[in-house]
């Protein structure tokens, strides 16, 4: 089916181009979602019609979303989730979380725009990419823990298995030295 853009689709084309996509990609998604109009004489003729109109309202939309990008652009965000103690988590991060994440801290974001390249099933830093407008995607951080005292350690640069790795290390350490303070003890006994 050949449709024309109202907007910047990405892997598609610009606003304004007529491009080929199958019907069911046309039907159940540009159509509905106001992206594209069927392409014919009729439908030409009202976007060259709308064209400035269409043009203006993308340019408006597009400074707003470079705004927020500015403040956006780098952030991190503390999602708290309940994890083993080797860093799995029971479930996963969603896009809805991080979005509720940023929407916590003060911003302005759907997880509609949220683009995880896959799921978050581990505790650490993680970039998440947020799309604004077509044109303006910005990344920010995830930094997934199981308390906020283990973000801020996160956020240090210590990762989760480092920090168990040191707390079975100081274990070791101190059942080692109980174990050479009793022996002390028993050869004073002996002795004695």
């Amino acid at each position: 089916m050949q449709v024309i853009l109202l907007e910047r689709v990405a892997k598609l084309g610009q606003m304004g181009e007529v491009v080929n996509v199958r019907d069911g990609y046309a039907r159940n998604f540009l159509l509905p979602q106001g992206k594209a109009l069927r392409a014919n004489e009729a439908n030409i003729a009202s976007f060259e019609a709308r064209k400035v109109q269409l043009e203006t309202r993308n340019l408006e939309t597009r400074k707003e979303a470079e705004a927020l990008a500015d403040k956006l652009n780098g952030e991190v965000f503390i999602v708290i989730r309940s994890a083993s103690d080797a860093g799995a988590l029971y479930g996963s991060v969603t896009p809805r979380d991080a979005a509720d994440a940023a929407t916590a801290a003060g911003f302005s974001v759907d997880k509609k725009q949220v683009a995880l390249k896959a799921p978050i099933k581990e505790l650490g830093l993680h970039e998440v990419h947020v799309i604004l407008h077509p044109e303006v995607d910005v990344s920010v951080t995830l930094n997934v823990a199981r308390s906020n005292e283990e973000a801020e350690l996160q956020a240090s640069g210590k990762s989760i298995q480092e920090l168990a790795a040191e707390a079975e290390a100081q274990a070791e350490f101190e059942i080692a030295e109980l174990f050479d303070e009793i022996g002390a003890a028993n050869e004073d006994e002996g002795e004695a």
